[in-house]
């Protein structure tokens, strides 16, 4: 070959390799660019007026949609928001919130802030702060109302049962305490529950309680992750760290890129090696939560008790975007000492029809092992070593979780008594039929899937001929959803007791009445108290 055709030949790969790594770059410029356009030319020409901010929100939320729940765009409204679920810490009057189109519905209160000192309770809809009407806002706008710099005044407007009250409030230091209960259950037996993972707060939360009941004698743990969704992977690590020796693999993360995948060791001294323990987690426990019950159960140095947790095995990064805003992303997959990856669903394989989410447990399920040699699972969350006795809930329980009823039911509920004996109340049977009741005659939020179909089908056709066959049918689909349900009562009425317990007696009286007559705490300290059973458990 000639010196020329070589150096033909060597600008022809050149301008390939060139090409070839642009593409990407190339390919979302271009659709910038073509985003770009459009977006202005709709602005100059479309009839009605547009909001830009809106718009440009509701096209990032419709991209990241399609990727997982937890990679966001948080717009500068939403930054302080994200900020305190990080931190836990923030200006407010002490409730938890929601929204709707009413205004700012308070749903719990917390004990000697602002709120619980003027009054307010749970249930109660806000409808107008100082003197502004906050009806029909979006959520980012009501978001803001009632957080601010402490010692700020406030002048609140609440509905009531139909009743108007006015309030007026002080703003304060609001501090989520992570460790909200920590207290003995019997002479040598503790138990700590810990709610949430917050930038060291826990870590400091648990180490402070953990003491504090050794001190009075704790021999035994019940450490409670139940219903915990996670948080700080860096507090994970650390309080895991307080039960193992230092030097420990705690997590591997693992990403597309060197910066993104790391090994996470326990750096310091242990807080103790010896005390027996059993951690309690259910559906709800994620994230962090199964990184701490996860290598718990590697290493052996705990019994895990309750139900197969939620199974996130994804870990989240904040990025600084420009304008004050942020975007969370997903970086990489979080694996356990033993090498499990616990993530449930199976996101980058979603159905492009239905939009339906594989479950990485339905497929190849894979077999690790423990320090010890025990035999642990991968896929679907962690998997307790003692499972307990309990429902597995139907899909229709499950939509009647994320939505209103029960909070709305306990709203009524305890507006008809007022007050309870802690030490003697019990959600009995005929309260939950009383509930079943109030689903089937009152509730507006809760609908089944086949409910939801078939009122959508009645109304796109609507035929006044066959109503009355229409509201019998209705009858008789509330009647299907309501044996439903009735499949889970023992999870449904542990969950109606809390939440009327809370109204009364805060989170505090909530806790007081589990250590008497929670079940899995009860199966806890049975296990606990055997110590022959405990170790054989922990052996292979």
């Amino acid at each position: 070959m000639t010196v020329k055709k070589k150096i033909i030949v060597g600008l022809i790969v050149v301008i390939t390799v060139s090409f070839s790594f642009q593409t990407p770059f190339f390919e979302i410029a271009k659709q910038i660019e073509i985003y770009n356009n459009l977006f202005k030319t709709l602005n100059m020409n479309y009839i009605d007026e547009i909001n830009p901010g809106d718009l440009t929100n509701k096209s990032i939320n419709n991209t990241l949609k399609n990727l997982d729940p937890y990679t966001r765009f948080y717009n500068e409204q939403q930054m302080e928001n994200a900020r305190i679920r990080r931190e836990g810490e923030y200006g407010g009057i002490g409730i938890s919130n929601y929204y709707s189109k009413e205004g700012i519905i308070v749903s719990a209160i917390k004990e000697g802030y602002p709120a619980d000192k003027a009054g307010l309770k749970a249930g109660d809809i806000i409808f107008s702060v100082n003197d502004q009407n906050i009806k029909n806002l979006e959520n980012d706008q009501l978001s803001q109302f009632l957080k601010g710099s402490p010692n700020t005044s406030l002048k609140l407007k609440v509905n009531r049962a139909g009743k108007n009250l006015d309030f007026k409030l002080t703003l304060d230091k609001i501090i989520d305490n992570p460790v909200p209960f920590a207290e003995m259950i019997n002479e040598d037996t503790g138990y700590l529950i810990l709610t949430q993972f917050t930038n060291y707060k826990s870590t400091e939360g648990v180490i402070k309680a953990f003491k504090k009941l050794k001190e009075k004698g704790m021999k035994k743990l019940v450490f409670d992750l139940r219903s915990n969704p996670g948080g700080s992977l860096n507090d994970a690590v650390s309080i895991t760290n307080l039960f193992i020796p230092k030097g420990k693999k705690v997590v591997d993360t693992r990403g597309k890129t060197k910066k993104n995948t790391r090994t996470y060791k326990t750096n310091k001294e242990p807080l103790d090696l010896e005390i027996p323990i059993v951690v309690l987690v259910n559906g709800r426990s994620a994230s962090a939560s199964e990184i701490v019950s996860g290598a718990l159960q590697d290493y052996d140095r705990a019994v895990v008790m309750g139900e197969r947790s939620f199974g996130k095995g994804l870990v989240q990064r904040y990025f600084e975007l420009n304008y004050g805003t942020q975007m969370k992303a997903t970086i990489s997959k979080y694996y356990t000492p033993s090498g499990r990856c616990i993530q449930e669903l199976d996101y980058a394989n979603r159905d492009p029809k239905t939009g339906k989410v594989p479950k990485f447990s339905d497929g190849i399920v894979n077999k690790f092992k423990t320090e010890n040699g025990r035999t642990v699972l991968d896929g679907g969350g962690v998997l307790p070593d003692v499972l307990l006795d309990l429902s597995k809930k139907t899909p229709v329980t499950e939509r009647l979780l994320k939505s209103k009823a029960i909070f709305n039911f306990v709203t009524d509920y305890v507006r008809k008594k007022p007050s309870i004996d802690l030490d003697n109340f019990t959600f009995s049977s005929k309260d939950f039929n009383d509930f079943k009741l109030y689903i089937k005659t009152k509730d507006t939020t809760f609908t089944s899937k086949q409910e939801k179909l078939f009122i959508k089908a009645y109304e796109s056709e609507k035929n006044t001929k066959i109503s009355s066959e229409y509201k019998n049918l209705i009858v008789k689909l509330k009647d299907l959803k309501i044996a439903e349900i009735s499949k889970n009562k023992d999870h449904l009425i542990p969950l109606l007791q809390d939440e009327v317990i809370e109204r009364y007696f805060y989170e505090k009286g909530v806790y007081q009445k589990k250590l008497k007559e929670d079940l899995a705490i009860a199966k806890a300290i049975e296990l606990l108290n055997n110590t022959n059973q405990y170790k054989k458990i922990l052996k292979k």
